[in-house]
């Protein structure tokens, strides 16, 4: 038991760029939490990219959601130290939730992906879901250099951009979807690899960028 729950005890003192910190139980617990909903966003993923390869796109919204929803969640526990970003990447999200709810009132959930085969202008109304998707991979691939993660960064752009101007035909699309969503879940399995001071990076700097944004708060 002592083993397992070491894990989330603090570590020692770290010395950072504008002071020392300390890497605290409740950040490990959030570092666990965020590595998981990337894990899962990435099996959603792939199980819906299998789906629709194995029996067509009938009930891949099950799966869109739960991408949606485990992407929110990894939103949530992210550690992003310039928070301007991290707005940004949370309302891409935030507007591609109301373009899901959007396609869904007017198409239904079961018609929805056959909406967007349709009609590839309509990935306009979920394309900032994936632009959200497309930042955290990029996040992961500055922070830590991994090639799975600027593949997510460069595939899924290339996937629905050229889809929705229509210069790659939908095999291609799909190709390109299958290659994220399998990239995101080799992204999600080795995440756990890493030791949470990794995911938490340098603290002073966050308490530092804080510091200076109440600064700025208080005498505005």
């Amino acid at each position: 038991m002592k083993q397992e729950n070491s894990y989330f005890q603090p570590s020692n003192s770290i010395q950072g760029i504008y002071g020392d910190f300390i890497v605290t139980s409740n950040d490990k617990k959030e570092v666990l939490f965020y590595r998981l909903s990337i894990l899962f966003c990435g099996l959603f993923f792939s199980i819906g990219i299998a789906q629709w390869f194995a029996n067509g796109s009938n009930h891949i919204w099950i799966w869109l959601l739960g991408v949606t929803i485990s992407m929110g969640l990894s939103l949530k526990w992210i550690h992003i130290y310039l928070r301007p970003l991290h707005q940004t990447l949370i309302i891409f999200w935030v507007l591609g939730c109301m373009g899901f709810a959007i396609l869904a009132y007017h198409y239904g959930l079961a018609n929805i992906i056959c909406n967007l085969r349709e009609n590839p202008k309509s990935i306009v109304l979920i394309g900032p879901l994936f632009a959200a998707l497309t930042g955290i991979g990029f996040k992961e691939f500055f922070c830590f250099r991994r090639i799975e993660a600027i593949g997510i960064t460069i595939f899924i752009p290339i996937a629905l951009i050229g889809y929705l101007t229509e210069l790659a035909n939908e095999k291609f699309t799909f190709a390109m979807l299958a290659l994220s969503s399998l990239l995101l879940l080799l992204m999600g399995i080795r995440k756990f690899n890493l030791p949470a001071e990794a995911d938490i990076g340098d603290k002073s700097v966050f308490d530092f960028l804080e510091s200076q944004r109440k600064l700025k708060t208080s005498e505005s």
